[in-house]
C-alpha cells in the first residue's frame, strides 16, 4: 500500500464518472455497522471533499453513543456545482441504522434494503423488521432502488466487536455475497487510533498498530485487506485538508468501481 497524492486525478474520476446502463442513473452505496462508527460522518466527509468545504447533508451524532443516531432509512445525494441548476453525482448513500448487541438495525432489514424493498424514510424498528404489506415496504423496487455495493464501517480506535454483532455482521455479508453484491470495508478514526497517525496521517500505511487493526478486522468480518480503507473523517477541523481528502477518495473511487461493476453484470 502507498499513500496517494495524486488527488486532482482521483477527484475528477469521480466528477467524470457516469453509470453505462441507460436503467440506472446512480450508483447506490449502503453503509452499515456497529453504533457510533461514523457513518453519517463518512457521507459529510465525502460530500466536503467533492464540494471543496463544509457540509452536513447527513445528520451525524457529535459523540460516540452505544445507541444509534441514525433510525430511519435515507439516501443522501451529494449536489454537483453550484448556484440554481440542481444536479447531483451519479451516486448515493444509504446510512442505516447501526448494529447493536441485541438491538439496533436488524439483519433481516438490511437485507430487504439491498434487494430495495425498504421505502425511503422508513423508520427501522429494532423490536420487529419490516414485511410484505408495511406502508414502508416497498414490493417492486427498481433497479436503481437495489444496493450496488455494501460497505462495512468500523472503527479503528472502538474496542472489539462483539460476538452477537459479528454474527449479524456475517448474516449480512453471506446473504449479499448470494446476492453477488460486492463488498469492502472502511476503517475509520485512524487519528484516534494511532499517535503517528495523529500527528502526520500520511503515516497511516507506514503504522504497525493500523497494519494489525486491517488485519484483525479483515479476520473478523472475512473482507479481504486489500479491499479496506484507512479513513479520517472530517470532525472539528474548520478548513479543507488535503490528507484526509486523499483517503477519502482513495475509499470513494473504489465504491464507484465495485458499484460500476456489479452494475455492468
Amino acid at each position: 500500500m502507498y499513500f496517494s497524492r495524486n488527488n486532482a486525478r482521483d477527484l475528477q474520476y469521480v466528477q467524470d464518472y457516469e453509470p453505462e446502463n441507460d436503467d440506472i442513473k446512480h450508483v447506490r452505496i449502503l453503509l452499515y455497522g456497529p453504533v457510533g462508527v461514523g457513518k453519517s460522518s463518512f457521507v459529510n466527509s465525502v460530500s466536503n471533499v467533492l464540494r471543496g468545504r463544509m457540509t452536513t447533508p447527513a445528520l451525524a451524532s457529535s459523540t460516540t453513543s452505544d445507541k444509534s443516531f441514525t433510525t430511519r432509512y435515507e439516501t443522501h445525494k451529494i449536489k454537483k456545482g453550484r448556484g440554481k441548476s440542481k444536479t447531483y453525482y451519479p451516486f448515493v448513500f444509504n446510512d442505516i441504522m447501526g448494529l447493536e448487541k441485541g438491538d439496533g438495525v436488524r439483519p433481516d432489514d438490511i437485507i430487504l434494503a439491498l434487494k430495495g424493498h425498504v421505502k425511503e424514510g422508513y423508520t427501522f424498528n429494532p423490536a420487529s423488521s419490516l414485511s410484505e404489506g408495511d406502508p414502508g415496504y416497498n414490493p417492486d423496487p427498481s433497479l436503481e432502488d437495489k444496493v450496488h455495493v455494501l460497505v462495512c464501517v468500523l472503527s479503528a480506535n472502538a474496542a472489539e466487536i462483539t460476538d452477537s454483532v459479528l454474527q449479524k455482521m456475517a448474516e449480512i455479508r453471506k446473504l449479499a455475497s448470494k446476492l453477488g453484491i460486492p463488498q469492502m470495508a472502511i476503517g475509520t478514526n485512524i487519528d484516534l487510533a494511532c499517535p503517528e497517525t495523529e500527528k502526520d496521517l500520511k503515516n497511516v500505511y507506514k503504522s504497525k498498530h493500523l497494519k494489525k487493526k486491517v488485519k484483525d478486522f479483515s479476520a473478523a468480518v472475512g473482507i479481504p485487506v486489500n479491499c479496506i480503507f484507512p479513513v479520517k473523517n472530517y470532525s472539528d477541523e474548520i478548513d479543507m485538508n488535503d490528507d484526509i481528502d486523499s483517503l477519502i477518495l482513495s475509499a470513494l473511487r473504489k465504491m464507484i468501481d465495485f458499484g460500476d461493476d456489479f452494475i455492468d453484470k
